[in-house]
């Protein structure tokens, strides 16, 4: 058990690194780690096991990320693997990291302005091409059930909020 603890604490970082890299599938600038969706990475008998919250139950990309982890964990010869789905407390954009947000804005999409507790669309949402508040709420649905499709007054641009969850 002493071997163990003292080889955990590399190996640990090096799963984290690795889970680091597996990119979320609707937001390909973003991975499961800036969004943290993983929530605990530790030692289980000779394997390993991975707490994972899911962006909402019925995410239709859980199944392809809990498959990613999976063989990102095998490939690098961290095996046996357990993953745990982590439910309770339910996943929050303040979760999301501040490199993670500012990703977002870079890649077209205001990211979450608000915190979850005050979960409801604010009045003005950012443009993330010019920075302008002047937008309007086109739909409370954008291409995901996270996002709201916004244009801004603006530059014209239509763009996806990503909403507080």
């Amino acid at each position: 058990m002493q071997r163990i603890a003292a080889i955990a604490p590399s190996k640990v970082h090096e799963i984290w690194r690795l889970l680091s890299e597996i990119p979320d599938p609707e937001v390909p600038v973003l991975t499961i780690t800036d969004l943290g969706m993983v929530r605990s990475v530790a030692p289980q008998g000779d394997g390993w096991e991975i707490g994972f919250t899911p962006t909402y139950s019925g995410c239709p990309a859980t199944e392809h990320l809990l498959g990613a982890i999976r063989d990102v964990m095998t490939e690098h010869g961290f095996t046996p693997v357990h993953i745990v789905l982590q439910l309770d407390p339910a996943w929050t954009t303040d979760w999301m990291n501040a490199d993670a947000r500012e990703r977002l804005r870079q890649y077209g999409i205001s990211p979450p302005q608000a915190h979850a507790c005050h979960a409801s669309v604010p009045e003005d949402v950012t443009c993330p091409r010019c920075g302008s508040t002047h937008t309007s709420l086109i739909s409370e649905f954008g291409s995901t059930a996270c996002k709201a499709l916004y244009r801004c007054d603006s530059c014209r641009e239509p763009f996806d909020y990503f909403k507080c969850i």
